[in-house]
């Protein structure tokens, strides 16, 4: 009989036929619970558990708080106090700029000299501004630049709330207190932290493999020649790719579909933008 009953039982097992089939309620409303809780940095348990509710789905603050622990994450007063990078970034992007330097080899009658230059960019807009060019900067040098930033008419800071800028010691005590005291604060990052200011790092990418790594300047007079013309390329003839490859200044040639193709060369052909020109 044991035999026969196990023979009857193979012939209609389907098991090997069955999918994952849902899952589990648990692990959805985990997984909802820690969506909310990343996403919200002050939901306690209590407006968790609140927002679920307003989901249909029924559950108790002592729930919640468990999903949490189990899975590392602090009460709602721990999490706000430890704001994400990417948070922050995302709530500032209107009114938040970054700056940065990089540095060029220029070729002299005196031999080869090395050139800082100062830019800021608007991480929103991606739109930058050369701030200074100097072969040896100083604190007071740097202090002008501040002036310039901060300018109430016309400055590039001037109506930014923050200010990524590195750990460089050119960013002295002074200079910051000036952005601070203009309303623009410093936000400095961990030493060794290129990634927290990509966007800086992403400019100073294009423009040195897109124009100064293909050419020689020959002095200074070369150098600004070059990075102007560059800028100008950069703001009015350049799509961005963090800007959904979109030009950031588009003149009137742009979305024409009838019309002479033409080119516009910059720096004898190393830069070039092809439109229609308008019928």
């Amino acid at each position: 009989m044991r035999w026969f009953r196990d023979l009857v039982a193979k012939k209609y097992d389907g098991s090997a036929n069955r999918g994952p089939g849902r899952p589990r309620l648990r692990d959805r409303l985990g997984d909802l619970v820690l969506k909310m809780a990343e996403e919200n940095l002050s939901w306690g348990y209590t407006r968790i558990r609140d927002a679920l509710h307003n989901l249909g789905i029924t559950t108790d603050r002592n729930t919640v708080k468990r999903i949490l622990n189990d899975h590392g994450i602090e009460s709602a007063p721990e999490r706000k106090r430890k704001m994400p990078w990417s948070t922050f970034i995302a709530v500032h992007l209107d009114v938040l700029a970054a700056m940065d330097f990089f540095n060029v080899e220029v070729l002299t009658l005196t031999g080869i000299v090395r050139y800082h230059v100062l830019f800021a960019i608007h991480l929103k807009t991606r739109k930058v501004q050369i701030v200074g060019i100097k072969a040896n900067p100083s604190e007071e040098w740097m202090k002008q630049m501040a002036r310039n930033l901060t300018d109430c008419y016309d400055g590039f800071l001037k109506d930014m709330r923050h200010v990524i800028i590195d750990r460089d010691p050119l960013y002295t005590p002074c200079f910051r207190r000036m952005l601070r005291d203009s309303g623009a604060k410093p936000v400095r990052l961990p030493s060794r932290s290129p990634n927290l200011n990509s966007v800086c790092e992403r400019f100073v990418l294009s423009i040195k493999s897109e124009c100064l790594d293909k050419i020689i300047p020959l002095g200074e007079r070369h150098l600004r020649k070059a990075i102007k013309e560059y800028m100008a390329h950069y703001h009015a003839e350049r799509n961005h790719q963090g800007l959904d490859s979109e030009i950031i200044h588009p003149d009137e040639h742009v979305g024409v579909r009838l019309g002479q193709i033409k080119t516009r060369s910059r720096l004898g052909g190393l830069l070039n933008y092809y439109y229609r020109e308008a019928a």
